[in-house]
């Protein structure tokens, strides 16, 4: 067919509209461009142009520590190493060994010394001569000395150390006032935030390494205040004790430790917040010892098998395993089993939190402490006292009525249990002052077996009451059961007397 001019016409109309959507499309993409142009990225997103100016206003205020401890040797002396070899630790184990089989000094004569050294990194707080590093730098060294930028070394002593933060303060003293740091807010640092770290690895001081917070309050179980900044700027052996700056070139964490399968920076390094730090340093600086507040409890975390048992309506606060007979907590009123929820108005979530929040308050201070007992919100007023070196480690002492136990046995909650007779005191070494019901046997497939309970252990409290027999156990489990929990609260006690709390699924 011959096209008419209409089609003709319509075609050509069709095919200038199509020219009109394509340059449409052509123009929006330009515009697209334009605004990419006209908007780009925030500068710290790609990272700070240079860290140069920042590195340089504060490296004279980073020194390297060495300490050195004369120590006795066994057998063969470990040839002499360069200090901060990286392989020094592997050495020193290797010619350890070798020499067991020729030991020196068997005849009554003096041992051969060595003297044994380490290396790490410090900062100075104050121009008087002030510097902060890790306790685990000094540990017990003869001798500690202070290495500065310009190449000067002084003498340092000790003016306190405290193991449980892992940091130590020392005095050097200088013919002139030194470089200082100034300590910032960690509170205030977020995940993503840039940070340097600068220090003494493997021996190489002044070195300045770059990353970001990766995360804040890391638990990494190496001590009972652990709320670690995470970072990924490069941190080795031989950081430890140094500083991690802000950008506005301020302290915000003493680099600690490490997570690596090679033993050097894959990129999880640890930094002792200033926020944590700071009131601790001020005690040593101050009274050459730590003062922290002590409330005479031992706890433990509440899970969600014992928050449906205790009521709490969600897995929160700390839970109270043992009350110590002459902290401060028990003329207070604190009690076994209460849940503390706020400490002097501050919001306990996980038990971790409450040991950081009454080391840092005041010895002497009367606090409000909120708890929830048998699912009644109560608040007790405690006058604080202070933590000494073992008191965290007391046992606690709960007198529980004293009753005849019968012989008979019974099973409930896939535990067999026995009253406590003087046979089974001798096979368990069961103190006398323990009471309760003995575990005699667990089923392996139970939810007892899943929560680690053993033969020999004394089921004290059921439900936070006290049992004294099988039948005691057997009653009160029932009882739950009829109340429709789903688990039952044992506080179940050790040979020796040290108690903890198991949520155990009613079957």
């Amino acid at each position: 067919m011959v096209p008419t001019a209409e089609t003709v016409r319509a075609g050509g109309s069709a095919w200038q509209a199509a020219l009109g959507a394509v340059r449409g499309c052509a123009a929006a993409l330009a515009l697209v461009a334009s605004l990419s142009v006209a908007a780009p990225l925030p500068a710290l997103a790609k990272g700070p142009e240079s860290l140069a100016d920042l590195a340089a206003q504060v490296t004279d205020a980073v020194v390297n520590i060495s300490a050195s401890t004369t120590v006795e040797t066994r057998g063969r002396t470990m040839p002499q190493l360069p200090p901060g070899t990286p392989f020094e630790d592997l050495f020193e184990e290797f010619f350890n060994r070798r020499g067991q089989g020729n030991r020196g000094g068997d005849d009554g004569a003096p041992r051969p010394q060595r003297r044994s050294s380490s290396l790490g990194s410090g900062f100075v707080i104050d121009s008087s001569g002030i510097v902060i590093t890790n306790n685990h730098v000094i540990g017990t060294a003869n001798e500690i000395f202070v290495g500065f930028n310009d190449g000067t070394k002084l003498k340092a002593e000790i003016v306190g150390k405290d193991d449980k933060l892992d940091l130590a303060v020392l005095r050097v003293k200088p013919d002139k006032p030194l470089k200082a740091v100034p300590f910032g807010d960690s509170e205030t640092m977020r995940p993503g935030d840039w940070v340097i770290a600068i220090g003494n690895p493997f021996g190489l001081g002044g070195s300045v390494s770059a990353g970001i917070i990766s995360a804040r309050g890391r638990n990494i179980e190496s001590g009972p205040y652990d709320n670690y900044i995470q970072t990924d700027a490069a941190i080795n052996k031989g950081n430890s004790g140094g500083p991690l700056f802000n950008m506005n070139g301020e302290v915000i964490g003493i680099n600690t430790a490490i997570l690596s399968p090679t033993g050097g920076s894959v990129g999880i390094g640890f930094a002792v917040p200033s926020a944590t730090a700071l009131p601790v340093i001020n005690q040593l600086r101050e009274f050459g010892e730590t003062r922290r507040g002590w409330l005479g409890v031992r706890i433990q975390n509440v899970d969600d098998a014992t928050a449906e048992a205790l009521g709490l309506g969600g897995a929160r606060g700390a839970l109270i395993a043992g009350v110590d007979e002459k902290g401060p907590a028990k003329p207070a009123g604190l009690e076994v089993g209460d849940v503390i929820t706020k400490f002097d108005g501050r919001e306990v979530k996980e038990s971790r939190d409450l040991p950081r929040i009454v080391a840092s308050t005041p010895v002497g201070k009367a606090v409000d402490v909120t708890v929830v007992r048998k699912g009644q919100e109560l608040t007790r007023q405690v006058t604080l006292g202070r933590l000494e070196d073992g008191e965290r480690a007391q046992k606690a002492g709960l007198n529980q009525p004293s009753t005849e136990s019968p012989t008979a046995t019974r099973r409930a909650l896939g535990l067999e249990l026995s009253g406590i007779s003087e046979e089974l005191r001798r096979r368990f070494n069961i103190k006398d002052s323990v009471k309760g019901v003995v575990v005699t046997r667990v089923d392996p497939n139970s939810a007892a077996a899943d929560k680690r309970m053993q033969p020999g252990e004394v089921i004290v409290e059921v439900g936070q009451e006290p049992v004294a027999s099988p039948a005691d156990v057997t009653r009160r489990v029932e009882a739950l059961k009829k109340e429709g929990r789903k688990s039952a609260l044992l506080l179940v006690s050790n040979a020796q007397g040290e108690v903890r709390f198991v949520a155990v699924t009613i079957e």
